[in-house]
């Protein structure tokens, strides 16, 4: 009875595979009954299902979507797992919620339990880290490893699929909707590298950028405006500088040692102890402009004074250290900044710094005019590094990985039977001890094929090859699972030599089953029921029309 069950089970899984094979989205209420407060569903953003989210005031707080019109990928079943994905605006996962499935080890095997529990493990982690699933096999720098979710055993192929289509969706999410978005952790001043240098060898080398602008060129940039003249120092001296600005990333070691007198330069290296993330950045300002006005208060941002790359706001803040330059360093005013790394500032990029020149206009209450100088820094490539990005491997060598034991004793027990079978079929037949010898092998069958490598073959397979072929889909759910794909490949060619006979008499463990209970029912002097000739003939055809209606399901869907 239970076998039954288990047919009608896997039966129905397939047909409802098909039936949601070319699934449209879900709709914006049946979506919103996934999504957990205090967040809720917004606007569709495009018609594959993405949608906006809400947090408790109805602000935008991220995206919500499921990976099934994003990343149709074919489950073990042939069907796509669909799944929910919210993301917040920086590309963090804030759930992850199994929608629905049709793979067979969760629907009438393992359960939906373990597979829920699964997606928990999203939680917390960003479309900029590199998860995979499976055991660590290497470690990269800090914060650039990889990171490793647990997979279900006994169901390794479907989870692995699984998280394809999650992360496959959420990326293409990213993509459009979250441009700017960094895929990889920036750059970060090698701790390795050093070289020695003065302040004299940073300007000649550009590594210290000079930012110079006269009265008489301020002047010109407030030309036509209402505070056109409202500088009487500028046009009483229009050949005195108004702007001098040094900028100097002091990241790099070797850097900060040419720029910082030793004391300035030990106490910053505490103050990045704690901030390791933060990239310092030196400013001198040596004419009347100054740095920040007389209203700036320590360790806030400066007033005028911002930063951009690629088009994109970099936040600056006073890191409040005490700042003395080093011998040959021009003397001005000085000030360290901060700005952190984690945000997407790349060190190892050109940058920009926005300077603010302000100016009043009348006397009563006054009108703030101002424009803005920009200034281009960069710092040579070779003081930094980046995070080693260990690319993480295929997932069907990954699969193959993580069963390369098995596959080899798979190998050599398959090696053993085949050349037996082909060489010796007729004196093991004639052994005395055969039937203890076929059981023994059976055994093996039982426990390492079927129980401990789960490779019995199914109509799963075919069904979901069929469907492949089919769609135009990709075959590559296959190698998912290579225990079962080395055995189908020794299935199809004993068919060619033996016919169904390899397979059905020595590698299915269902069939070994039936053998054992054969033997046991025997043992045990169970009566045998004799079936009417007529009637197994009748049932001889049923197996044959079932098989017909799964191949014209998959045809037909």
């Amino acid at each position: 009875m239970r076998a039954i069950a288990l047919i009608f089970a896997t039966f129905v899984s397939l047909l409802l595979s098909t039936i949601s094979g070319g699934a449209e989205p879900l709709s914006r209420d049946d979506l919103s009954a996934f999504v957990r407060a205090p967040f809720s569903i917004g606007e569709a953003l495009n018609d594959k299902g993405v949608y906006s989210l809400l947090n408790s005031g109805g602000a935008e707080a991220g995206y919500v979507f499921e990976t099934e019109p994003l990343a149709p990928l074919p489950g073990f079943s042939g069907a796509p797992i669909n799944v929910l994905v919210v993301l917040d605006l920086e590309g963090k996962f804030l759930d992850v919620q199994l929608i629905n499935h049709n793979e067979p080890i969760f629907v009438s095997g393992l359960g939906e339990a373990p597979f829920r529990k699964f997606f928990e493990q999203y939680g917390g982690l960003s479309i900029s880290d590199s998860i995979v699933v499976g055991t660590p096999y290497g470690e990269g720098a800090t914060g650039s490893s990889l990171v490793y979710l647990d997979g279900v055993t006994k169901a390794t192929a479907s989870v692995r699929i699984a998280h394809e289509s999650v992360m496959g969706a959420a990326l293409a999410v990213a993509r459009e909707k979250m441009q700017g978005i960094a895929t990889s952790p920036p750059a970060y001043p090698d701790p390795e590298y050093s070289e020695t240098l003065t302040w004299d060898d940073l300007v000649s080398q550009g590594i210290a950028t000079r930012k110079q602008l006269t009265n008489a060129e301020i002047d010109a940039l407030f030309a036509g405006t209402r505070w056109a003249g409202d500088d009487p120092e500028a046009s009483d001296y229009p050949d005195e500088a108004y702007l001098d600005l040094w900028i100097v990333d002091l990241g790099p070691h070797s850097i900060a040692k040419a720029a910082l007198s030793d004391d300035t330069y030990e106490e910053l290296q505490r103050f990045m102890e704690i901030s390791d993330n933060d990239e310092p950045l030196l400013l001198i300002e040596t004419a009347r402009h100054g740095l920040v006005s007389e209203d700036f208060v320590r360790n806030t941002s400066p007033d005028w004074l911002s930063a951009e790359q690629d088009g994109l706001p970099v936040a600056l803040r006073d890191a409040d250290l005490f700042v003395e330059l080093a011998d040959g360093a021009p003397d001005g005013t000085a000030m360290i900044l901060r700005t952190d790394r984690r945000l997407g500032f790349d060190p190892s990029r050109e940058w920009t710094l926005n300077v603010l020149a302000v100016r009043e206009h009348g006397v009563f209450q006054p009108e703030i005019g101002s424009v803005t100088i920009e200034v281009a820094h960069s710092t040579p490539d070779r003081f930094f590094t980046r995070p080693v990005q260990i690319k993480p491997a295929p997932p069907w060598l990954e699969a193959l990985r993580n069963r390369q034991t098995d596959m080899i004793v798979l190998a050599v027990f398959l090696t053993g039977l085949i050349a037996a079978l082909l060489f010796k079929q007729s004196a093991l037949a004639a052994l005395p001890r055969f039937t203890p010898v076929r059981l023994a092998i059976l055994a093996v069958v039982t426990g390492f094929i079927g129980w401990w490598g789960q490779g019995q073959l199914s109509i799963v397979t075919v069904i979901g090859t069929l469907r492949a072929a089919v769609e135009g889909g990709s075959f590559a759910f296959l190698l998912y699972d290579p225990f079962s794909l080395l055995i189908w490949a020794v299935a199809i060619a004993g068919f060619v030599a033996w016919g169904r006979g390899l397979f059905c008499g020595w590698l299915c463990p269902f069939g070994a089953l039936q053998e054992f209970a054969h033997h046991l029912g025997r043992f045990l002097r169970v009566p045998q029921i004799d079936v009417p000739a007529a009637w197994d003939k009748r049932l001889k055809y049923l197996k044959y029309v079932v098989l017909a209606g799964l191949i014209a399901i998959a045809f037909i869907a």
